[in-house]
């Protein structure tokens, strides 16, 4: 009877396992669990033999073999070729992990996980037909699980219209840490952007605050940039070289030579990374001035490689990249400790090289990265795990999940979101973006290897430091050339000599002030315009006075003293303005109309002394690296003391301007006034002289000391030199003549009064007499040519006499014949033409009479006649000589 039982229930059980399975294909494992779970309800209760309850188990064992476990499967894109070929090494540890999951009976006991794989050669094309077939092919997929950036990049993106959640193991692209854009994504490898704040911590260590940076225009390396961008601004950091290139990185390099790079973060891949340091290499952008940072993800050796696509040997390469530091993600637990899969980092190694067969780690794809993603596959199971309980409880279970069932996603999503857990891999923890929070190692290329030289810890902002940095110079570079700024101050021995040429100007000065004053009652010297000679004396002591602030720096005083510019300004003012003075008024004296002359021959002093004091009152109103001796990272900045303000191109337009008319006005002036002799100022062309003298200095100083103002030497020699010329010469020019005419002519103060009015009378008298003549001279011009205007009139009326008479003796001559003969014209009286009283005869006229006016003598016998034309002989022969 029992075995008969049993056989009636085996058979039932076989019925509705075959109903179920005609129901529904893509249930029928889970459906034929639930049945058995039915039938294993429905079992009878009643005590059964030994041998009947091995039999019931060997025939339930054969008929389920999942012992009632539902299956959810992973949808997943490995790389095994293609530009990251990660699949070789990732999918390995995926399926290891699988296969310790579903042995584990802690973790989803009712479900088994299977994997169902594509290839992707990491191409988004193929990747989108790959995925098509996975969202419309049975079985239903609860997760997808995708291994580019590029892959993940369009699976997350289209994941959310099948609310799918997408957990990717070898994503790096820092634009995947969007949740508007990627709401469902999740992944194992962290961002990009995590070296950043590794890289921000180093430099803040180095005490670096000027960094370059140089990349391949890649989307992940832009993102990646535009973020570390965005953290050394908030550091106070410095991006002052930002260099890109697509396939060819020879003009970025020189670009960065160029402007002086020092700190260069290089983002690139692995390939392009050797095409770099071979123009590096050549550039010689290397050595102890340069540290480059770079991605720690190269192979070990990839510096090493030959490259068809350089021409650098590997011994030049090895050269070029010695001393670079790496940031790269910790991707294996340093830390002998088990984490949820009971395995430790090394254990888990041992097993993944076991997998592959004993294949080089170098040569296979993706094998820093499979720890990465045998912990995707914990971290998927421990989420599943958790949402078993939650899901019950709203009467939903993992089994129930397909596309369009939202509460199951939302309930994975959040325990994605809160895993937290050991992996072989380090801590796994996601962040608000879904992206992986890790330690990041830092490795220096020391002797061709790299070397462990810290870890840095993001979330807790800890670096933990082993202290083996080791550099080629004494210590870390400098982040920019090093300037010393160094004052350059004039040299003594120089300003000494200038000085000593001033002083004894100065002396030279003060002898001609002195004997200009003490002779001011002279004639000769009233005559100069004392007052204004010493003005100019004065002023030309002020110009040798200013060579001494000229010459003192801030070595001497303190820097913010600006008396050398006022000075220059007033000295300048006070000599050349009392020698314009001069020159201008003896132009406007002497080139005026006689009428108006004679109003201005008398100069009222007052005038004179008014002009140099508008001139005063306007001087008012205004107002290369070197390399150190040795070899230091260095530069030396001279630095030069000059008196500057926000408007001084202006200004010095302005005053270049305004003395620049000046002197030419000045120079006009003296040529036009250098045959002009006058009493009332009788030096006015020694004035010409040294107006020339000063026009010339200024115009050839004025340029040459700005080329040369960045050399201190040479621009005060040239400056104070040209001062003590003009001034000698003015003083000389000037003052000098007076003394030897005063010496020689003995026309001194202690002289009588008598003396010297007689001496002023003669020289007055003389001026008097020219002037006279000169009058006289013009008056007689006048005459002469009223003369020459009525001869030319005379001789016309003669013309016309003579052909009157011709007609009129044509007329007589018929008359003639029976006339009495002509009458026959007496001959003037010789006497009429004697000279007139007062006047001597000349022996001999030398402009004889012409024969035409010879021969009209006649006209002029009867005094009448000659009364009537108002011309007497005598004055007509006076007209003539």
């Amino acid at each position: 009877k029992k075995k008969a039982s049993l056989q009636q229930s085996v058979i039932s059980w076989k019925q509705t396992e075959a109903e179920n399975q005609a129901a529904s294909d893509t249930f029928g494992t889970l459906d034929g669990g639930k049945t058995m779970t039915r039938l294993c309800q429905n079992l009878p209760r009643r005590p059964v033999s030994r041998y009947s309850l091995i039999f019931i188990l060997t025939v339930l064992a054969c008929s389920c073999p999942a012992l009632g476990k539902k299956k959810l499967y992973i949808g997943a894109l490995f790389p095994m070729s293609g530009g990251w070929p990660g699949g070789q090494a990732c999918l390995p540890a995926a399926q290891m992990a699988l296969d310790l999951v579903n042995n584990r009976t802690d973790i989803l006991p009712d479900y088994e996980l299977e994997l169902i794989y594509y290839d992707s050669m990491c191409d988004p094309g193929e990747a989108t037909k790959l995925l098509y077939d996975l969202l419309y092919t049975e079985p239903i997929k609860i997760v997808l699980m995708p291994g580019c950036s590029s892959v993940s990049t369009l699976v997350a993106e289209a994941a959310r219209m099948w609310n799918l959640i997408v957990l990717s193991y070898g994503s790096s692209s820092p634009a995947l840490s969007n949740r508007q854009r990627f709401p469902t994504f999740f992944r194992t490898h962290p961002s990009a952007t995590l070296h950043n704040p590794t890289r921000v911590q180093l430099f803040q260590k180095w005490k670096w605050t000027k960094i370059a940076t140089i990349q391949q225009t890649t989307e992940v390396f832009t993102s990646t940039l535009d973020d570390l961008e965005e953290r050394v601004k908030e550091a106070g950091i410095e991006i002052s070289v930002r260099q890109s290139f697509l396939t060819d990185p020879a003009v970025a390099v020189k670009n960065l030579k160029r402007q002086d790079a020092r700190i260069i973060v290089g983002l690139f891949y692995e390939t392009e990374a050797r095409k770099v340091f071979c123009e590096v290499y050549k550039e010689k952008l290397y050595g102890k001035k340069y540290v480059w940072f770079l991605i720690g993800w190269y192979a070990d050796n990839w510096f090493k490689i030959k490259d068809p696509s350089i021409n650098c040997t590997v011994e030049q390469m090895t050269e070029a990249v010695e001393g670079h530091v790496t940031t790269e993600i910790v991707m294996l637990n340093p830390e002998t400790v088990r984490g949820a899969s009971n395995l430790t980092s090394q254990e888990f190694l041992a097993q993944l090289m076991s997998k592959l067969g004993g294949k080089n780690p170098e040569e296979t794809g993706g094998f820093q990265e499979a720890p990465l993603a045998y912990d995707a596959v914990w971290a998927l199971a421990l989420a599943l795990n958790k949402t078993v309980g939650p899901l019950r409880a709203k009467g939903h279970h993992l089994e129930d999940f397909n596309y369009n069932n939202r509460d199951i996603t939302a309930e994975i999503y959040r325990a994605m979101n809160t895993s937290s857990f050991e992996g072989v891999s380090g801590h796994v923890v996601f962040d608000a973006q879904g992206s992986r929070m890790a330690w990041t190692l830092i490795e220096q290329l020391q002797g061709g290897s790299y070397k462990k030289i810290g870890y840095y810890d993001s979330t807790k902002g800890n670096l933990s430091w082993y202290g083996n940095d080791k550099w080629i110079g004494s210590g870390p570079p400098a982040d920019q050339t090093v300037v010393i700024e160094e004052f350059r101050y004039l040299s003594q021995k120089l300003f000494v000599s200038v000085s000593v040429f001033a002083g004894l100007g100065i002396l030279l000065g003060i002898v001609c002030l002195t004997f200009n004053i003490y002779n001011s009652n002279v004639r000769y010297i009233q005559n100069s315009q004392p007052y204004l000679n010493n003005m100019t004396a004065v002023g030309c002591m002020m110009s040798l006075a200013a060579v001494f602030p000229l010459g003192i720096d801030g070595l001497h005083v303190h820097r913010n003293v600006i008396l050398k510019p006022f000075m220059c300004l007033l000295l300048h003012y006070l000599a050349y303005g009392s020698m314009f003075t001069k020159i201008w008024w003896v132009h406007t004296v002497f080139t005026k109309k006689d009428e108006k002359k004679d109003k201005k021959k008398h100069l009222e002093p007052w005038k004179l002394y008014a002009t140099v004091g508008v001139l005063l009152a306007f001087s008012f109103l205004k107002f290369t690296r070197e390399a150190p001796k040795g070899d230091l990272d260095v530069l030396i900045q001279p630095l030069l003391e000059h008196c500057n303000s926000e408007k001084m191109n202006t200004w010095l337009g302005v005053v270049y301007g305004y003395k620049g008319l000046l002197l030419l006005l000045g120079i006009f002036l003296a040529y036009e006034t250098k045959s002009i002799s006058t009493e009332k100022i009788n030096d006015h062309r020694a004035v010409g002289m040294a107006i020339y003298n000063v026009a010339v200095l200024c115009m050839i100083t004025a340029p040459v000391t700005m080329i040369l103002s960045s050399q201190q030497d040479a621009s005060f020699a040239f400056a104070s030199l040209a001062i003590v010329f003009s001034v000698y010469i003015t003083l000389v020019v000037l003052f000098v003549p007076k003394m030897r005419r005063l010496i020689t002519r003995g026309e001194w103060q202690s002289d009588t009064q008598e003396t010297m009015k007689t001496g002023s009378s003669t020289n007055n008298n003389d001026e008097e007499k020219s002037r006279q003549l000169e009058r006289e001279n013009k008056e007689l011009q006048k005459i002469i040519q009223e003369k020459e205007e009525r001869v030319s009139e005379l001789r016309n009326q003669l013309s016309e006499r003579q052909a009157l008479r011709s007609r009129r003796r044509a007329s007589t001559i018929t008359y003639q014949n029976h006339s009495p003969p002509p009458f026959s014209i007496t001959q003037s009286d010789p006497r009429s033409l004697a000279p007139p009283p007062g006047y001597p005869a000349p022996a001999s006229d030398p402009h004889p009479v012409p024969q035409s006016f010879a021969n009209s003598s006649s006209l002029y016998q009867s005094d009448s006649k000659i009364s009537r034309n108002k011309c007497h002989t005598s004055r007509l022969q006076l007209l003539y000589k």
